[in-house]
Parts: C-alpha cells; structure tokens; sequence
C-alpha cells in the first residue's frame, strides 16, 4: 500500500539550529519540547507522525463502512497551521483519500493485521481534523487496535473518555494538542499494555483525584509518558523514578507539588526529563549515576534550589539542560565541561554567583549559552570565543566586566545570530568584530559603560539593535539606515550628537520601535518624509536639540507612543495620529492654541509649553481620555462644564498654573475613574463641587492658589481612597465642624489648610482619625510613587517656610500645614499620636 514515510533522522545539530530560532521567535516551550521529543523517539515509533508496515490482508467490508463513517463525523480545518510550518511537520487531510468501496487496509494511514485482516494502526495526527468525538463515535468500534494517533487535530469539546479504555490491545495512545478537555476518564488506567501516552497540551483536560497516581501503578509497561499541560494537582509519583524502561517523560505545566527525593536516580534508559512550570514541586537537583543516557533535561520555572553538585558532570550523553528560573546559587559545578555534548545550556534567572569558570574549551558542540540574571562577576573567559557554533549568547543581567572575548579566528561566531549583554559593567569601546558578524539578528549592549564611536555594519541581517543607556558619542552609522530588516532600534541616553535628516529613514520599512531620546541629535524635514516609517508604532525622541514647527507624520495610521518632550519645537502642522495612545510634548516651546488631539488617546500632556488661548470644548470628544495634562502653559478663560462629565476613562486632569477664572465644572458624574484633580495656581473662585462625592477613586485633590470661597468641605472624608487634600491660599473660612461620617479621611497623608480664614479650635476630630499618619512602618510598606505607569503625581509643601516641589510623592510622605489660619486654643493632645509626621 502507498504510506508516507517521514524521515526524522536529522542530525542534532540541525535540530539544535532549529530549536535556536524557534526560541528567539518567542513560540512556546512547549512546541519546543514537542519537536525534541519526535527526534528522540522516531527510532522507537513513538513520535506523533508513525510510519505503518504495509498490510497484505483485505479488510472485511464492515471495517471499511466504519472508517468512513469516522471521516464524515469530523470537518477539515487546519487549526494548526502555524506549528506545521515551524516544525516542518507534513500535515494534509488524510482521510480524503479514503474512498468508498476500496479495501480499506492500504488507505493512507491504516494498517492491518497481517493474518486476521483487522485494523490494528491507525494514524490521523495532522490530519486537519474538527468535530467532537462522542462516546458512540465510530472509533471506538476497533478493539484490536494498537497504535492511535490523533494529535494535532481540533477535538474542542471532547473528552478522553471511557471509549478509549476499550483499546485492551494498544500499545501506542497519541491525543496530544487535539484540543480534548475535561476529566480524563480513569479507564485509560487499564490500559496495561500501553508503551506509549502523550495526552500533551490539551490544557482543559485533568485527571480526578488519585487518578494518575492509579494510572502510574498499573502502566508498568510505559516507556514514554508525555501529560505536558495536564492539570494532576499531585505529588510528584516517587514511584516514576524506578521505572527503569522509561525512555521519555514530560510532566510539565501539570501542577505537581511535593520533593523530588535526594536518592540517587537510576533511569537508564531515559533520555527526556521534563518537569518545567511546576512552581511548587521542590528538591534539589537530581543526582544521576554514570550509568544514564539522558539527552534532555528541563527543571525550569520549579522550585529547585541549592547548589549544583558536580555530579552533574555524569550526564555526559546531555543535548539540552535548562535550569532557568530555579534558586540555585553559588558557583558553576567545574564538571560541566564533562558534557561535551551539550548544545543548550541555560541557567539565567538563578542567584549564581562568582566568576563564570573557564570550562567551554570542551564544549565546543554549543549553540545556546544562557547565564542571564544571575550575579556572575569578573570577565568572561576567554574560552568562551571557542564556541564557533554559537548562534545565541546572552549574559545580560549580572555583574560582568572588562573586554567581551574574540572568536578564535577570523572565521569564528560565524553562525551568531543573538547577542544579549546589556545590564553588565562592560567598558572600553565595542569590539570590532560585532560588526563584521553574518548573521547577526539582535544585538543587546545596552546598560553598560561602552564608550566611543559606533561603528559601521558590514552585513544587513540585523532586525534589533539596542546600545542604550551606555557613554557613546559620535554621530549614528549610516549603515544603520541600509539595515532594511531592522525593526527595533534603541540608542538612548548616550552622548550621541550631529543632523538627523529624516531621509535616512526612507529604508527602514520595518522599524516599529525607534527610540533615539536623552542624546543631542538635531532633526531636519526632508520634503518626503511623511511616507518614511510607515510601521512605525513607537517613538521616541525627547531630550534632544530638535526644534522648530515639525511636519514629520510618520506612522499615520500606526503610531501609538510619541514622546517629544524636552525640546525646542515650537509647533505641529497637524496632529494626524489616528491610533496614538501617548502623546507626550511637555516641555518645549509650544504657542499658539491648543492642538486638539486625535479621539484615540489615552495620554496627552502638553504641560510646560507657551500656549494660549481658551480650552474649546471640543476637547471633551476625546471621550477616551485617560491623563490630560494642560499644566504651566497661559490659558485662560472659564473651563467648559463638560470636563466634570468628561469620560468614564479620564484619570487625571491637571490644569495647574494657568490662568483659568469662574468656577469649577460643578458636574462630575458617578461611576467616574479620576484619581488626580489639580486646578493649583489658577483664578478659579465660587465652592467645591458637592458632585465631587462622587469621585469613589480620587486620590489627590488640589485647589491650591485660587479664589475659592467655601467653608471646609467635610464630606470629601467619605473618599476613600483620598491621600492629598491642598487648598491653601484660598478664601476658604469659618469652623471646621464635627463630622458625622465615621473615621473621616483615613487615608490622608498630605493636608495644606495654609493661608486660609479658618477659624476657632483645630478640628480634634479629624486629627484622631488620620490613621495614614500614624505608626506608618515603613519596613512593611511598598515604596512607590503615586500616579501610574505613565503619569505620576506631583505637589509643592511648606517646610519651615520654604516652599519646596515634589516633582514625585512618595507614598509614605506625610506632612500637615494648617499655618497662617485663624484658628485658637490649645494644641490637642492627639497630635502627638501622628507620629509619621
């Protein structure tokens, strides 16, 4: 009959460049690990695309009919395109060749029992297969079957039910990514001949309580047991461990907890281990004796701790070992240069510490080496440019210092594609022979102490480059700008300088981040340059030397963060962005009007610039407004009524120094967001909004330097969330007055009464209840700043008479300013229960 036959015998160092660049892409571990595990078991029929034997035997006209009423129970979709293509896994609709009247034994992945005829193997994985499989689906009318193969298809909405426990003949069971959910059924534990399970990666699916450990004991036979993605909730099967026939056993994102014992593990014929993303399963790393055949091992995202024994170096048959995400500390184990086979080594995100040993002269078979976010000191040692198959290195994150070793030759790091060591203490200027490298994809040296010019590119393969926060000086390379694939390029705070034309970026089709702020670069328009960037999503530019009127509209339809801030630009043509999110111009030499922002943002600060004019209230069709930030400009006139009912999303509103008059937006709607309200320095008189109670989230209330004329506004002690309340030299007067609300303003930490015709006895009361102001530990307490992720808090306080600007506030700030009131009488006593202060 006329099968396929896939041909898995690749030699592991292209499975390993494979494994690299589906790494980088950012795919899952998961896809990952599923393709290593094909490479490690073709040789044994166990992998997710089987090769059937021909058959000779005729099938009885009845298995023929049953076959094809399968096929009609199930649609064809490719669900799972994507991951063919990653994999190269052929993947077609096989059941289209199975054909009504013909044998059915020499269908496309159907085999027969030689002498009797039945179906014994049947293979549909990749077969773009949808619909549910029912407990009366005609699968389960095969008893003789011994392989099954269902993986990669779309079964959403079944179960791996009692059917599949019919099966008293298989020895191969495959549903792994078929989208089955649900309890699985325990019958699947009688299934005492099975070799084979791999139910991975149907992330709904779940065993019931004791059900794998049931599973365990009675599937004596198992060599590759594969339940990746699996909820068990269990302790991990100490059992596990001496099965000496395992071969493969992936147990990752299954929820198990427990210790792996410190025994000595006798596996011989393991060659997979893979327990990553199981955060509470414990223990130290596992000794294996010499006796082992393991060629992959993932630990990673457990909680594995301790140091690494140098039984390690026992492993010698290891292809791949992460142990990323663990809290492993101390140093390297100097028996790791034992694992002359090893092709990917990852041990970032530990507390490793020391310097990093000088081992790789034996481990010359490496293509990914990963030491990231650890505390590794010292320099890298030399040995290192020995690695001549080095396709990705990251060291980013640690302490590391000195010069960044050379390859052994000219020829050397020929097949260097990532290259990540930003966060280290490098010095001196950036080696030459990073610029000469073929294959080079993403180049990471930022947050460092390089210094110098950059230099010149000599190849086109780069897509990100990221030399921030480093003491470069010098103009940018033009070979930059014929980087064609580039699509991320960050060069901020250097010392960077010269003309930026805006020609040069007519190249550069694929750029989507682009952030060039905290140099002194000067920018140009050239007369086409509305058309360049048209990908562009993010741009910064701020903290330069650019000025005058800018008609650079790059990105129309694409752009979502533009910062521009401190500069000298003195006006827009247009503000065309129809997809920004944060727009960011304070702080340059803005007049004229307000420029009316597009609808989409969600940020717009144009604070500390020279306009005028009044606030149109075509501003509030900006609905979707988040922070609006018009602060230390000149506007004038009254504040249109709907800035109170602005949106639902508007966060922040600040209008300080300005020179607005009449009265507040006496409106402010229930259900409201805003947490910052600051009218500070402005002309603004009449009282406080009562509709101000409405404002559940507000945090920061400042109507400082006004005309306010009201009494205390009590009732704002019903906020909640209320930290900073600022009304000083205002024309607020009379008692302070008892307060029927309970525990008034429990959450304040900043009060200005200041500079007001308050009168009578300081309100007792309200001093009792500032709880925020009292015992604050501050060893227990989170420090952070108030605002949000874009946006934070600022305010101006009194302190023995000077005034002095918190351009942040700390959320453990506290400070009281009732000065220059007329209040009398004594000082309470519980003012000495503030003691925060």
């Amino acid at each position: 009959m006329n099968h396929l036959s896939i041909n898995w015998s690749v030699s592991h160092h292209h499975y390993s460049h494979l494994i690299s660049i589906a790494l980088e892409r950012k795919k899952s571990k998961h896809l990952l690990l599923c393709f290593l595990f094909c490479l490690s078991f073709s040789q044994l029929l166990l992998s997710s695309c089987f090769s059937f034997s021909n058959s000779t035997k005729i099938c009885s006209h009845g298995q023929s009919l049953t076959l094809l009423q399968l096929k009609k129970s199930f649609s064809i979709k490719n669900s799972y395109s994507d991951y063919f293509e990653l994999f190269q896994l052929p993947s077609y609709p096989k059941t289209d060749y199975w054909k009504e009247g013909s044998d059915c034994c020499p269908w496309e992945w159907v085999s027969c029992d030689l002498v009797i005829g039945h179906v014994i193997e049947l293979d549909l994985s990749c077969s773009w297969l949808s619909g549910t499989i029912h407990s009366n689906s005609a699968l389960f009318r095969f008893p003789h079957l011994q392989r099954l193969n269902l993986a990669f298809n779309n079964f959403s909405g079944s179960s791996v039910s009692a059917g599949f426990g019919r099966f008293s003949s298989l020895m191969h069971l495959n549903l792994s990514y078929s989208g089955f959910s649900g309890l699985i059924s325990p019958e699947i534990a009688h299934l005492s001949n099975l070799v084979s399970l791999d139910l991975s990666r149907n992330r709904g699916a779940e065993f019931a309580r004791d059900g794998f450990n049931s599973l365990v004991q009675n599937l004596t036979k198992l060599q590759k047991l594969h339940l990746s993605g699996i909820s068990i909730s269990s302790v991990f099967p100490n059992s596990l461990l001496n099965r000496s026939s395992l071969i493969s056993l992936d147990l990752s994102l299954c929820g198990l907890h427990g210790r792996i014992p410190d025994n000595d593990i006798h596996l011989p014929k393991l060659e997979l281990l893979s327990l990553w993303e199981n955060s509470n399963l414990n223990g130290n790393f596992p000794r294996f004796s010499e006796n082992n055949s393991l060629i992959n091992m993932d630990l990673s995202f457990t909680n594995f701790s301790g140091e690494l024994p140098a039984s390690m170096g026992n492993i010698k048959s290891l292809q791949t070992l992460d142990l990323s995400d663990f809290q492993f500390f101390g140093s390297i184990p100097a028996s790791l240069e034992n694992l002359n086979q090893i092709t990917s080594l990852s041990l970032d995100g530990n507390h490793f510490s020391g310097k990093i040993p000088n081992i790789f002269d034996n481990l010359r078979n490496l293509i990914s080496l990963s030491l990231s976010w650890n505390n590794f000191s010292g320099q890298i040692p030399s040995s290192i440019g020995n690695l001549t198959n080095l396709y990705g290195l990251y060291f980013s994150h640690n302490q590391l210092e000195g010069a960044i070793p050379s390859p052994e030759n000219e020829n050397g790091f020929s097949s260097l594609s990532f290259v990540r060591l930003g966060y280290n203490l490098f010095n001196g200027t950036i080696p030459s022979w990073l610029y000469t490298l073929p294959s080079l994809v993403e180049l990471d040296l930022s947050h460092n102490k390089f210094i110098g010019h950059i230099g010149e590119f000599q190849f086109y393969s780069l897509e990100k480059i990221d030399l921030s926060m480093n003491e470069l000086h010098g103009s940018i390379p033009t070979s930059i700008f014929e980087l064609v694939n580039l699509s991320s390029l960050k060069l901020f705070s250097n010392n960077l300088s010269g003309v930026l034309e805006t020609s040069k970026f007519e190249k550069l089709i694929n750029l989507t981040y682009l952030d060039l702020s905290n140099n002194m670069l000067l920018l140009t328009m050239s007369i086409h340059s509305n058309s360049m960037l048209p990908n562009i999503q993010i741009l910064d530019l701020s903290h330069n030397n650019i000025s005058g009127i800018l008609s650079w509209n790059v990105g129309k339809d694409t752009l979502r963060y533009l910062n521009l801030s401190y500069n000298l630009i003195s006006g827009f043509e247009m503000l065309p962005w129809s997809s920004m999110e944060i727009l960011d111009l304070h702080l340059n030499l803005l007049q004229g009007p307000l420029p009316t922002p597009p609808n989409s943002k969600f940020f717009f600060s144009v604070s500390h610039n020279k306009l005028s004019g009044e606030i149109a209230p075509l501003i509030c069709k900006a609905s979707s407004m988040s922070v609006l930030d018009l602060s230390s400009n000149n506007f004038g006139g009254m504040l249109p009524h709907c800035l109170g009912n602005f949106g639902k999303d508007l966060s922040v509103l600040n209008l300080q120094r300005n020179q607005f008059h009449g009265t507040i937006p006496q409106t402010f709607l229930k259900g409201n967001s805003i947490r910052t309200l600051d009218f500070n320095g402005n002309q603004l008189e009449g009282q406080v909004p009562r509709s101000l109670i409405n404002c559940r989230e507000l945090e920061v209330l400042d109507l400082g330097n006004n005309k306010i004329n009201d009494t205390f506004p009590h009732w704002l002690g019903a906020l909640p969330k209320l930290n900073v309340v600022i009304l000083r030299s205002n024309h607020f007067h009379g008692h302070i007055e008892f307060s029927k609300i309970k525990s008034p303003f429990m959450s304040l930490r900043i009060i200005d009464l200041a500079h007001n015709d308050f009168e009578g006895d300081l309100p007792k009361m309200y001093l009792r209840s500032l709880k925020a102001i009292m015992n604050i530990d501050e060893g227990n307490v989170t420090r952070r700043y108030m605002g949000d992720t874009y946006y934070e808090d600022s305010t101006v306080v009194t302190i023995k008479g000077l005034e002095m600007e918190f351009v942040k506030i700390l959320n453990t700030f506290t400070t009281i300013d009732l000065s220059n009131n007329k209040f009398q009488g004594e000082i309470p006593e519980c003012i000495g229960n503030l003691n925060s202060l």
